[in-house]
């Protein structure tokens, strides 16, 4: 047979892959070779010719896919620390919002950066991430609000993919919130979105997916079914930030009529946008860090999206006004704690369903042959453990395309 490039031995396997919880392989091991999973199984099944370039010993250690951070606003200027301190105060957000801090506190600090400062800015955050095994995260725009500013942004998120071990995929979220220049005109900021600002930024190759802010603080759903429309005539796919704060008149079920990828925050959803969500077939994306950060009360209604076969996924939501959080180790226990996942579900929550609202589930977010070879090897005696413990990483070697990028004292034949 044809020599591997690599192969795990005495590794348990979490795949994630079928109808068991956590999809455990024990005393398994995996074969790579050209960036791809090509093998994996029972160790005691592996091929008697079985060669490989480079043997790994896992003595024991747990193996699972690649982490994805799904939602972020990872590329940005400056902080709202001082908001922070107003929240505790008794400000709420919108108010906050609505003094022209909010959103538009970070509008005025990316604006005012280049590409290369918010490179620099945004490479600390990322690399946490990458150290906690994340190998795909979404970064959007949205903090430019103007063509130009938006622009950078996206060019620093490409950027930051093509120089680092990580894939990252963008997200245009022009429909974040209303710039100042255009107060009491937000059809009019609608359609510089929809005509000028998305054509432009699909020309040059910087747009994935498409969101919107569907919220009564930003834009209604009639505004936001336009920027689903603009993004639909360019087959692009659709994503929302909707019911975080309110029941915003249906935000998620009106993205489940475009299709969506995901519906994202969905605290406030009814039970006819959870129902909308399942006939789509999108995620819900829940953002454990904004709730803690906003000290928010109403849950997302889990049993229901639960009942209904909604797959959930779970991301940091990193941003700097309302989840200044850049680990998704973290990520995951909150969604344990606070809204009452169970670990296999959080953790299906960055792999699997991570990898389904990104639209990637075809080659990220499970171990089977085919994949893509985006792997963690943890230090752990079980999976549960990357839920339980905080402020500990466990990460004992991390892989990206089938490259080792990372190890502790993992030995390597």
């Amino acid at each position: 047979m044809a020599a591997w490039d690599l192969l795990f031995r005495r590794v348990h396997l979490a795949t994630f892959a079928g109808d068991e919880p956590y999809g455990m392989l024990r005393d398994g091991a995996l074969a790579v070779r050209a960036g791809r999973i090509v093998w994996l199984g029972a160790e005691r099944d592996l091929p008697r010719e079985a060669r490989a370039a480079q043997e790994i010993d896992g003595a024991g250690r747990w193996l699972l896919p690649g982490l994805i951070d799904c939602h972020t606003h990872l590329v940005h200027a400056g902080n709202r620390a001082q908001e922070f301190e107003l929240r505790l105060q008794g400000a709420s957000y919108e108010e906050i919002a609505r003094a022209g801090g909010g959103i538009r506190a970070t509008v005025a600090a990316t604006r005012a950066a280049d590409e290369e400062a918010l490179v620099a800015a945004s490479r600390p955050r990322l690399d946490r991430l990458i150290a906690e095994g994340v190998t795909t995260v979404e970064i959007k725009s949205g903090y430019g609000l103007e063509l130009s500013a938006e622009r950078r942004m996206l060019r620093a998120a490409r950027t930051l993919g093509d120089t680092a071990p990580v894939r990252v995929t963008t997200t245009f979220l022009g429909a974040h919130a209303l710039p100042p220049e255009y107060d009491g005109r937000a059809d009019d900021y609608i359609a510089e979105v929809c005509d000028v600002m998305l054509p432009a930024l699909f020309r040059e190759g910087l747009v994935d997916a498409v969101d919107a802010f569907c919220e009564h603080i930003a834009f209604s759903p009639a505004q936001t079914e336009a920027v689903f429309r603009a993004a639909r005539a360019l087959r692009l796919p659709v994503r929302v930030h909707a019911e975080q704060l309110s029941d915003s008149g249906g935000g998620a079920a009106l993205a489940a009529r475009y299709g969506a990828l995901c519906a994202d925050h969905l605290e406030h959803l009814s039970d006819t946008g959870a129902a909308a969500l399942a006939a789509a077939g999108s995620v819900a994306v829940l953002l454990p860090g904004a709730f803690y950060f906003l000290r928010e009360t109403q849950l997302p209604p889990v049993a229901r999206l639960r009942a209904l076969g909604v797959p959930i996924a779970i991301a940091t939501d990193c941003n700097p006004g309302t989840s200044p959080l850049s680990s998704l180790l973290l990520a995951l226990n909150m969604a344990c704690v606070l809204f009452r996942l169970a670990p296999a579900e959080a953790l299906a929550g960055v792999t699997r369903n991570a990898a389904r609202a990104l639209g990637r589930v075809s080659d990220l977010g499970t171990l089977e042959a085919g994949k893509l070879a985006d792997l963690g090897l943890w230090n752990v005696d079980a999976p549960v453990e990357l839920c339980y413990h905080l402020g500990y990483n466990p990460l004992a070697l991390r892989m990206f395309g089938g490259q080792i990028s990372g190890a502790g004292d993992v030995a390597q034949g």
